[in-house]
């Protein structure tokens, strides 16, 4: 995708390009259809003018091992049967791999991260002489608190938020005690918070988790999405297809120019994702450093917030109130929304594709079709898809025209939507890996697609309609006439040509009738 900072490196998002997926017209050649590199990633990388790449390129061990933890859990299924959400119920096996980004413990952690990096930063800063270099022992201790997170250290700071009844405080009191033993540390452990509002916290905290999660998560199941669509059109390529325009049978296609279609819009909105941003603020209660400069006039409080924004990995917004205004997250969800609208109609057109019997369903082992008609493979996973999707969407939608608007310098109606970022894009999740189901349960039905093509050749109408009124006194010799509608039909039966041309050159007065 592009270069500044967003979600992440360069890359063509979430598939390929347009000549990739396009099926030659003359040839029906298999393997017309490249599919996409497997590169993610939105423009949420570091790499801008030499900016730290320490976190844009971190591991993410830890997201594995805090997923490890929770299934560990000795009531975990219990959980599952009592989760309000289907996510984090009956679908949880199918997005658990979001739930270390947005999830009550992803924002604990990232916020315990935001905490103790700043505090390394103002360490670094010379003016700031109550805060002096650490020692390795005491940024050893600091790191290792990031890297060593667990459910356990989250529980710890949902506890003392019972006393505090705040979030982000409990978060700053749980580092002092768990920096308490060490004393250079404990020195310094009032400047965790040192000239922070609550948003500061936040807001780089949501853009880590977007970050990571869409780059970590989202985008490689697009690409595989994709992926598969490429696979469709490459491997049907040579098969021609009644199509269907208004429903009713119409001019032919090929199968694989179909899927080719949706492989390449999809891949079009993938290359947009690039243009979003990750944004992050740092600027005190209205975003004016004011307790900052108050405090230390001689320190360019701006140029020291965005080094830290963007050593995070991160693009800095320098206009702000005491909110980051949130509109890049508006932009990034009106994409997934998009995407979802491309993949909704894919989903709708493979299940009337399946209904006419174009394709067939492979029935697994043990699977039911129906709890009464033993005969019926129901095309269940693209209508999960479609449903999933469309809540989906009413969620991203939501969220996107809710978050810009904010009273004033700032009210709290987008704390609380914002705890909801997951839930649209694990919706969007469950559909992608839906639709994956069912297209590796698709095989064609050749004889299915030939039945169509020789029982419909009035469709041939067209184009013998247009060589008719091109020459409409000519009488054409049997092969000049089979040469010029074959340019036009190569997806058609050679016999249904053969039959129809026969019949205009054998009574020219047939269009009279």
């Amino acid at each position: 995708m592009s270069a500044p900072p967003s979600l992440k490196t360069p890359a063509t998002a979430v598939a390929v390009s347009r000549r990739s997926v396009a099926t030659p017209r003359a040839t029906g050649l298999r393997g017309a259809c490249a599919p996409p590199t497997r590169r993610l990633r939105c423009s949420a990388s570091a790499a801008v003018a030499g900016a730290s790449t320490e976190m844009a390129d971190a591991p993410l061990d830890w997201a594995e091992r805090s997923l490890e933890e929770l299934h560990s859990l000795p009531d975990h299924d219990t959980f599952c049967l009592m989760a309000l959400s289907p996510l984090d119920g009956r679908y949880d096996r199918f997005v658990k791999e979001l739930m270390p980004f947005f999830s009550e413990f992803g924002l604990i952690r990232y916020r315990v991260l935001i905490e103790i990096k700043w505090l390394l930063k103002l360490s670094q800063i010379p003016e700031i002489t109550e805060v002096p270099q650490f020692s390795k022992e005491a940024q050893s201790l600091l790191n290792a608190i990031i890297e060593n997170f667990c459910i356990d250290d989250a529980k710890e700071v949902k506890k003392i938020e019972k006393v505090t009844n705040h979030d982000v405080k409990a978060v700053e009191y749980f580092l002092k005690q768990r920096c308490s033993s060490n004393p250079e540390i404990a020195k310094v452990s009032e400047f965790f918070h040192f000239g922070c509002t609550s948003e500061d916290i936040n807001n780089l905290s949501h853009a880590l988790a977007l970050k990571e999660g869409v780059n970590k998560v989202m985008f490689p199941a697009m690409i595989d999405l994709c992926r598969a669509m490429c696979s469709l059109a490459t491997q049907n390529s040579g098969y021609p297809m009644l199509a269907r325009t208004h429903g009713q049978p119409a001019s032919p296609t090929t199968v694989g120019k179909e899927m080719a279609n949706f492989a390449a819009r999809l891949s079009d909105i993938g290359k947009s994702f690039s243009e979003v941003k990750i944004l992050g603020k740092f600027a005190g209660a209205v975003g004016n450093y004011n307790a900052d400069v108050v405090a230390y006039p001689e320190v360019d409080w701006p140029k020291v917030a965005e080094e830290f924004v963007r050593s995070l990995g991160l693009q800095f917004n320098p206009y702000v109130t005491q909110i980051e205004p949130h509109d890049y997250i508006s932009k990034l969800f009106n994409l997934f929304t998009q995407f979802n609208n491309v993949l909704t109609d894919f989903d709708r057109d493979m299940w009337s594709y399946i209904s006419l019997g174009y394709f067939k369903q492979i029935p697994k082992a043990g699977e039911v079709g129906s709890s009464t008609m033993p005969h019926k493979i129901n095309p269940i996973d693209f209508e999960n898809s479609d449903g999933n999707l469309c809540q989906a969407n009413s969620i991203l939608s939501g969220i996107s025209m809710k978050l810009p608007i904010s009273r004033l310098q700032r009210d709290l109606t987008d704390s609380t939507v914002l705890r909801n970022l997951g839930m649209g894009l694990g919706h969007s999740l469950l559909a992608y890996k839906a639709t994956m189901r069912g297209i590796s349960k698709v095989q064609l039905n050749e004889s299915r697609l030939a039945e169509d093509l020789e029982q419909t050749w009035e469709v041939l109408a067209e184009p013998i309609q247009t060589v008719r009124h091109l020459f409409p006194s000519v009488h054409f010799p049997l092969n000049s006439v089979l040469v010029a509608v074959s340019k036009c039909l190569l997806c058609v039966h050679q016999t249904c040509i053969m039959l129809l041309l026969l019949l205009i050159v054998g009574d020219a007065k047939i269009w009279d009738t």
